[in-house]
């Protein structure tokens, strides 16, 4: 006898959200409630949709046409989504979304501050029509102080936020000067932060049953994320500076040159230090005054870092992460993205997932790094087509006939 388990309802079944953002930080959180199992309506301009739509090259190709389609970028937060395409900027258009918020419980924008109050779409008009609304707004800067009005954007803020103060070598060394991190990181993390926001607003409506405002700014985020570096500022009043691949509370914890590349040696504590040298065949360096304590190795990495390179370029990479995982120290080689979609952990932890697609065949996606044990995220709805869900959405959901169908088409409203 064979027994069917039902899957368990994922954790956001039955909450509805609208998704009126665009590019980045505003997607990736609608994406991640996504994958939680919210119902996100994302609503798109007629005819153009989400700027990363054509942000490319990288494009992908129609299966049916052979013809460029839309970018990889835009395929990376949408995943799960459901698309409408609804002109607001007419009264029409607003009317219709002010219909569909009132069957939402989240609604997510990035627009600038005040940018929606003209078309009624803003957090104070539609808590009349929906007290318990969860309003999620995504600026640079937030909705107060003198940056409010600006736009904002993650490189902007990576600098502004001191982000790249902090990052690239050292002044004094070739390739010297500030770097952003290569992904749009300040974005990715205001998406993080504005879904725990959302999460938090769920519950505190569930205990008053009331909605609320979320005030998310990129630039509150990068500043919030400077973490140890921002304490270490507060404790002592002097900027940290920039150490290229180096840690400024640890050594070693950098970057190290072997025979046939660099790698990355991470010893966290002085007994991780003791068993490199042990391993390296150097003990003696583990005894060294200079380089007893961790202290003592951050004051003296001046002349620690040229004899830990002396030692490292006399093997491969491959090498030196094999005798290190064998000594207990972590250590590990620095992966192109090649690389990183072959290792093994990553294959073992299914961090690839390819989702089925109508238009292409198949579009690859990186997993979410959530894992549920009873009610893990399902891989089933890939990002849609432009205006995809028009019909399910306007007609399954709003109830609209045909005929408003065609009229609003006609209208340019769809």
């Amino acid at each position: 006898m064979t027994t069917h388990h039902t899957p368990s309802p994922l954790p956001l079944s039955g909450i509805r959200v609208l998704d009126l953002s665009r590019i980045l930080a505003g997607p990736w959180a609608a994406q991640t409630l996504a994958d939680l199992g919210a119902e996100v309506i994302k609503v798109e301009r007629p005819s153009t949709g989400d700027d990363t739509r054509v942000w490319g090259p990288p494009f992908l190709e129609d299966v049916n046409t052979g013809e460029r389609a839309d970018a990889a970028y835009f395929m990376t937060c949408n995943r799960g989504k459901q698309s409408i395409t609804v002109d607001f900027t007419q009264a029409a258009g607003a009317a219709l979304l002010k219909t569909l918020v009132k069957k939402c419980d989240i609604l997510i924008e990035n627009f600038k501050v005040g940018g929606l109050k003209k078309y009624g779409l803003d957090y104070a008009s539609l808590k009349e029509i929906h007290p318990g609304l969860i309003y999620c707004s995504i600026t640079g800067f937030g909705q107060t102080g003198p940056y409010a009005e600006r736009p904002g954007y993650d490189f902007l803020i990576q600098a502004m936020g001191g982000l790249m103060s902090i990052t690239g070598e050292r002044d004094d060394k070739a390739g010297g000067g500030p770097q952003k991190v290569g992904v749009a990181i300040t974005d990715v993390m205001t998406g993080l932060y504005s879904t725990v926001g959302i999460l938090s607003a769920l519950r505190a409506r569930d205990l008053t049953g009331e909605g609320q405002h979320l005030d998310m700014a990129l630039m509150d985020v990068q500043v919030a994320a400077l973490a140890n570096q921002a304490s270490s500022y507060l404790v002592t009043g002097e900027s940290p500076v920039r150490l290229g691949n180096e840690h400024p509370s640890i050594t070693p914890y950098q970057s190290l040159p072997a025979k046939d590349g660099y790698f990355i040696l991470a010893t966290g504590n002085d007994s991780q230090f003791k068993n490199f040298c042990q391993a390296a065949g150097r003990p003696e360096l583990s005894s060294d005054a200079r380089f007893l304590t961790n202290k003592d190795r951050v004051t003296h990495r001046d002349q620690l870092t040229p004899l830990l390179e002396e030692i490292t370029r006399t093997r491969n990479i491959d090498e030196w992460v094999l005798i290190m995982e064998r000594a207990g120290v972590p250590c590990g080689p620095i992966n192109t993205l090649e690389r990183v979609f072959a290792d093994p952990q990553v294959k073992a932890r299914e961090l690839r997932v390819d989702i089925p697609h109508t238009q292409y065949g198949s579009v690859p996606s990186v997993a979410s790094p959530i894992r549920l044990s009873k009610t893990p995220i399902q891989y089933n709805k890939a990002p849609p087509q432009l205006g995809e869900h028009n019909e399910a959405v306007l007609q399954g959901l709003l109830g609209l006939s045909d005929q408003e169908m065609t009229r609003l088409q006609e209208a340019g409203i769809l």
